[in-house]
């Protein structure tokens, strides 16, 4: 079992990577190329108080966040809420070389009574894992380069009353510019992104035969994506770009499918129909039919029988 560290301070960081304390209590640029962790690293778990955003290449860990892995022999973006478990592992593609990239350490305190105090926690890449990663283009790299350098210089050689807010504009700017990244890598993988499309159909149409949902239930949204190996807030996402529907409405798609061929094909009552279907109470069952169709079930059966 892997030792299991509690960093609650930024320099708690800056301690197990070898690097001279944070000229800042709670926030820090740090060069990537500069961290030395202990030799024992593999054999650490740590969790942190403060956001991590990631911008790294050649490095000889793999990072293991949540139940995923990153491989950092691209340069990719990463992001890291507080209070999230990760360790390192050692990342075979990489013999010899340089790690280089940039880590920006931000505590929640730094944020507060600011414009990010609550909104950081709408972006929702901070709750990505490994499929998710923000693969960037070199002009995308540059531009969230110059603004980190930009918050950089602000923390470092300009405290006064408008450090704080500058910074915080810096921050939030960055942040803008992954959301559109983040938007505009779901739109040219596309190729990928219509696999993990017809995987859902598979998995869904899996989930809806035979007695699985009188057995288990409807699936969840969580369920559906662990098994693509996806956060189901990405999930969502990216079928809301290639579809206009989340998830949850595909899964009711289905459902609404089910139970109309049940309607026009069998003489079973609602009630049985939600019970075949997953449903506890036959009046969801109802809401959602009439969400979708502007019909009840049995407004349904009769107009269509």
């Amino acid at each position: 079992m892997k030792n299991l560290k509690h960093f609650k301070k930024i320099k708690d960081y800056h301690e197990l990577a070898n690097l001279a304390a944070p000229k800042h209590p709670l926030i820090s640029l740090i060069d990537y190329s500069q961290v030395k962790y202990p030799s024992n690293i593999r054999d650490i778990r740590w969790k942190q108080d403060y956001y991590t955003i990631g911008l790294k290449r050649n490095v000889a860990h793999k990072l293991f966040y949540g139940q995923q892995e990153y491989d950092f022999d691209e340069g990719i973006l990463t992001f890291v809420a507080p209070n999230q478990i990760m360790n390192l592992s050692k990342n075979p593609n990489i013999n010899n070389h340089t790690p280089s990239g940039w880590l920006l350490l931000v505590h929640p305190d730094f944020l507060w009574n600011t414009s990010l105090t609550k909104k950081i926690n709408q972006y929702d890449f901070f709750e990505y894992t490994l499929n998710e990663a923000l693969f960037l283009s070199e002009k995308e790299e540059q531009t969230l380069l110059d603004l980190l350098k930009n918050i950089e210089h602000e923390y470092l050689f300009n405290i006064d009353d408008f450090s704080q807010k500058i910074v915080v504009s810096h921050l939030e700017l960055l942040l803008n510019y992954a959301d559109r990244f983040y938007n505009r890598q779901f739109i040219t993988r596309k190729i990928s992104n219509h696999k993990i499309l017809i995987q859902l159909e598979q998995i869904l149409a899996d989930y809806f035969k035979d007695d699985h949902l009188i057995i288990n239930g409807i699936p969840s949204v969580l369920n559906v994506a662990n098994r693509l190996n996806l956060s189901p807030n990405y999930l969502s996402n990216m079928l809301k770009s290639l579809t206009g529907q989340s998830t949850q409405q595909h899964i009711h798609d289905k459902l609404i499918e089910k139970a109309k061929e049940q309607l026009s094909t069998t003489p079973l009552s609602v009630s049985e129909i939600a019970y075949n279907l997953g449903f506890e109470y036959p009046a969801s069952l109802t809401k959602i039919f009439k969400n979708k169709t502007d019909l009840s079930p049995i407004e349904f059966r009769k107009k269509y029988n």
